[in-house]
């Protein structure tokens, strides 16, 4: 079924759904009707007094007016010169993501934009047709270059990438500054980045089981009692998952208590669960928004100039996430350390094979630590940033395109590094020949890595290893190169 647009309702899984698996969308009837209506009270406003961006130049040439005589060829004008973007073209995806999310909030009824334009972006996104954007840009007051390359497209001037060219269409001098006035990469990027986040984190949780098990750890610090006595919502969240996942602990802790990486697993994975859930809450709020200025208002049959476009509550929330994020991979490299250490796991240094110096896993641990610094340096707040423009009247920007983009690039980098994480207790955990069977999901988990990891535990390149480790992770087919393949196929 397609995805209903009405701006107001749509989540974050059915732009991943539409973005990154192609499903179809439909415009609901009734939000077509508040775009209509919102589109000839822009033009009944216009004629009675100034509107920015309409009837006037844009940033520092608000005061300037726009002849009549050049109100036609206005419109076009300020989308070839904000069409000034740099650096690598988005994927398809994120361009989807831009498409589906910018004709969801013209639908919120706020923008004037004509109805046309609205169909021409779900023509666009059911023909499997995207524009090619460049990814640099933008600072968090509108993604003024991506979109104005989006309307290019649309007008004919820049090609389409996909299937097939689409007709041009006719943008109005009143669509565009209406058009542009959006953070519809900004959220579209920070859409996927969440659900690729989100789905990481759960795995976390299954691996940090997997790493207790292989280390006879402790399940106290999981206990109910523990999290109702600092009742913090993702510790409890955290906890709650470990004890389903763990289910009824046959074997005996080797020790008093861990060392944090499992120890305090809860409070700082938690914040990470937290993190990301409220950077979903922000979203679910900016998809379905009428963030243009000026935005119009059919209610009160006028416009309102304002600067509800700046997004700053998105970047703080992407800061968040990507921070706590990086805390719980922390963790992971800490757990890690355990599995490559004789005194936790009973096994030679680095879970190698032979006692004659192998070194086992011993490499992971460096992949780890560089995934980690990469993470890290990729985790520092877009929000320290600054930025006076347009002749000093933008004197302020969150700079969330940048933290959007960030918090994707990160999660390569945080699947390297639990992958790292769960090659060593898999491995382990083999070695001491125990099979999880607390619950049926760990088990069927770690049957899962068991019959996709190489069984063989002799000094070898680990490379296939960490490729089919993230694949599982990810949930991503990957396809080995034949030179991986002769390094670590068996002599015959």
């Amino acid at each position: 079924m397609a995805v209903v647009l009405d701006g107001k309702s749509l989540t974050c899984a059915e732009v991943i759904a539409v973005a990154v698996r192609g499903e179809p969308v439909s415009i609901d009837p009734t939000a077509r009707e508040w775009v209509r209506r919102a589109a000839d009270l822009a033009q009944e406003v216009t004629g009675r007094r100034p509107v920015y961006g309409r009837t006037t130049g844009v940033g520092a040439n608000r005061m300037v007016s726009v002849e009549e005589q050049e109100v036609a060829a206005f419109g076009r004008r300020l989308l070839r010169s904000h069409a000034g973007g740099t650096g690598p073209l988005i994927p398809e995806t994120e361009a989807r993501a831009m498409m589906v999310v910018r004709a969801n909030q013209i639908l919120a009824g706020h923008s004037g934009v004509s109805e046309h334009v609205l169909d021409a972006l779900a023509l666009a996104l059911n023909a499997g047709c995207y524009p090619q954007v460049h990814s640099i840009g933008a600072i968090g007051t509108g993604d003024l270059t991506a979109l104005a390359e989006l309307a290019l497209t649309l007008l004919g001037e820049q090609p389409w990438m996909g299937p097939h060219p689409l007709p041009p269409i006719d943008f109005a001098t009143s669509d565009a500054l209406a058009f542009l006035s959006s953070n519809a990469l900004t959220i579209g990027q920070s859409v996927l980045a969440q659900g690729q986040l989100s789905a990481l984190l759960d795995q976390t949780c299954t691996s940090a089981a997997l790493s207790l098990l292989a280390v006879d750890g402790s399940p106290e610090p999981f206990a109910e009692v523990v999290h109702q006595s600092r009742p913090h919502h993702g510790s409890q969240l955290v906890a709650r998952r470990i004890r389903d996942l763990l289910g009824e602990i046959t074997h005996t802790p080797a020790r008093v208590q861990d060392p944090f990486g499992l120890r305090c697993f809860p409070q700082v994975h938690g914040e990470a669960v937290d993190g990301l859930a409220a950077l979903e809450q922000v979203l679910s709020v900016e998809i379905n928004a009428g963030a243009e200025n000026p935005l119009v208002s059919v209610l009160d049959g006028d416009v309102y100039h304002h600067g509800g476009f700046h997004s700053i509550t998105l970047s703080l929330a992407l800061d968040k996430a990507r921070l706590s994020a990086l805390q719980t991979a922390q963790l992971s490299v800490s757990r890690l350390a355990m599995l490559c250490e004789p005194n936790y796991t009973g096994l030679r240094p680095f879970a190698a094979d032979e006692a004659s110096g192998s070194s086992g896993l011993m490499v992971i641990e460096y992949t780890a630590a560089a995934s980690l610094a990469s993470f890290r340096s990729m985790a520092m707040p877009a929000v320290l940033g600054h930025a006076t423009l347009s002749r000093g009247v933008e004197e302020h920007a969150s700079f969330s395109a940048q933290s959007a983009r960030m918090t994707g690039e990160v999660v390569p980098h945080f699947v390297i590094v639990l992958a790292c994480e769960l090659i060593a207790s898999v491995r382990v955990l083999r070695m001491r020949q125990m099979h999880p069977n607390n619950s049926a999901e760990l088990r069927a988990a770690f049957d899962n890595a068991v019959g996709m990891l190489p069984t063989e535990t002799e000094d070898r390149p680990l490379t296939v290893d960490l490729m089919t480790a993230s694949a599982l992770l990810t949930g991503e087919h990957v396809e080995m190169p034949d030179q991986l393949r002769r390094v670590t196929d068996k002599p015959a």
